[in-house]
Parts: C-alpha cells; sequence; structure tokens
C-alpha cells in the first residue's frame, strides 16, 4: 500500500496524469522519488506513440518534432520547464550564491527566464526535426526514463541547498537508501537497454548522460551551494537535451 501511495503521490506531484486523491502525509512519501522513472515511461511510450502514429499518417519532420518537444511539456504540466526558467534567471543574475537562491524561491518571471525557455524550445525542436525514427524511436523513448532516474539520483545524493523545500522535504520522507538503490538499477537497466539497441549509440548516450550528472554536481555545489527542487528540474531538461543532441549526431555520424 505504501508503495502503490508512493506511485500516486509522484504522478500526482510530477505529472497531470489524473490520479486518486490522497493525503500528503511524510509515510506517502517515502517511495515517491523511487517512482519518478515510471512517469518517464508514459512520457516515453506517449512520445514513441506520437513519433509512429505521425510515420504511418505520411506527417513530416515539422510536425513530429512539434510533438517531440510539446508531448512531455502536457504530460508533465510543465513542472520541470518552471525549474529550468528560475535557473536561467538565477544564472544570469551573476550573484552569490544566497542571491541565487533567493532568486529561485521568487515567483515572478524575468527576462532571462522567458529568453532561456524560448532559446530551449527552439532548439530542442531544432534537433527533433533531424531525429531518425528509423534508427533510434526505442532510444529517443528511453531518454525520459533515464533523465528522471538521473534527476532522482541527484535529488537523493547530492548535498542540498541551504533553506527549506519540498527537495528538503521529499528527502527527509524518504527512505534514502532504497530509493538510491531503486533508481540506481532503473539507470543501468536503461544503459543496458540502450547498449542492447546500439551498442555505438547507446555509448555516446550513456558518456552524454553522465557527463550532465558530473556538469550539475559542479555547478550546484560552486554556483548554488547546492541541490534544489528547481535545479533538479533544470538539469532533466537540459539532461533531455543533451541525449537528443547524442541521439542525432550518433545517427548522422555511424
Amino acid at each position: 500500500m505504501t508503495l502503490l501511495r508512493s506511485i500516486i503521490m509522484a504522478f500526482s506531484c510530477f505529472s497531470q496524469v489524473p490520479m486518486p486523491h490522497i493525503d500528503w502525509k511524510p509515510q506517502s512519501m517515502r517511495y515517491m522519488m523511487a517512482c519518478f522513472p515510471l512517469i518517464g515511461v508514459v512520457v516515453g511510450l506517449l512520445v514513441a506513440g506520437w513519433v509512429w502514429l505521425c510515420g504511418a499518417l505520411g506527417f513530416g519532420s515539422v510536425l513530429r518534432a512539434a510533438g517531440i518537444v510539446l508531448v512531455p511539456i502536457c504530460v508533465t504540466g510543465g513542472i520541470h520547464m518552471d525549474g529550468f526558467a528560475d535557473t536561467c534567471d538565477a544564472l544570469a543574475s551573476n550573484t552569490p550564491p544566497e542571491r541565487r537562491r533567493e532568486i529561485l524561491k521568487d515567483s515572478h518571471t524575468g527576462a532571462f527566464a522567458v529568453i532561456g525557455v524560448g532559446c530551449y524550445l527552439l532548439a530542442y525542436f531544432g534537433f527533433a526535426t533531424e531525429f531518425d525514427p528509423a534508427r533510434a524511436l526505442a532510444q529517443l523513448a528511453i531518454v525520459p526514463v533515464l533523465s528522471r532516474c538521473l534527476s532522482g539520483i541527484a535529488t537523493v545524493a547530492f548535498p542540498l541547498s541551504a533553506g527549506r523545500g519540498m527537495l528538503a522535504d521529499e528527502q527527509e520522507s524518504s527512505a534514502k537508501g532504497r530509493v538510491l538503490v531503486v533508481l540506481v538499477v532503473f539507470a543501468i537497466a536503461c544503459a543496458g537497454a540502450l547498449l542492447w539497441l546500439d551498442a555505438i549509440i547507446g555509448i555516446v548516450m550513456i558518456c552524454v548522460a553522465l557527463a550532465c550528472m558530473g556538469a550539475l554536481y559542479m555547478m550546484a555545489r560552486r554556483t548554488f551551494g547546492g541541490m534544489s527542487g528547481d535545479l533538479a528540474g533544470f538539469f532533466l531538461q537540459m539532461c533531455e537535451f543533451a541525449l537528443l543532441i547524442g541521439i542525432v549526431v550518433a545517427c548522422k555520424l555511424v
């Protein structure tokens, strides 16, 4: 029952998928982050379904790419893009970590957030138009699962920034050791599937994912003094973008 409640809470918090109403109690949050990759499974299947439908109906690469960009945002309600926007504002401020953390908490949207989101969506769309579904549709479906595995690992294992927030509450309520093991197993399974599908593309994507994790760790510590919920959202978006680039480039070169 605890696991089922954790799944419901994960989908209620990080997606727009309709879920039964349950009380937000600490014991119900114990394994919520361990269920985070399951949302990626839903996103990946829907993205793959959209790409397949575009092929079946003869739609072109532009409409196909638009769906690749928009389907994840529709499923998640843009919660991770919100963290991306807040982080763009904070990074552009060129201020000490304390001030950057304050900017992350500010509910107002700054100019750099709008610019950052616009550039991100345009660049993501551009690379999505270059995506070859005949070569790497399964790999594309794995991207949102792997990104959530890594984002979950970062939220559980990386040091937190000063101050309270939802991420701190999640860490205090969660069974960290078990959650981390589940997320690592999920990530290893994703890596194994990528290598089985295509060794070269898989190696490229794994290297990209590890590089993203290293970059996040350094940025979180040096720039913000630790992890936060907004940084987790920023990382998820950037990791998925970097993995898409890796897929496109690997397919072009191989």
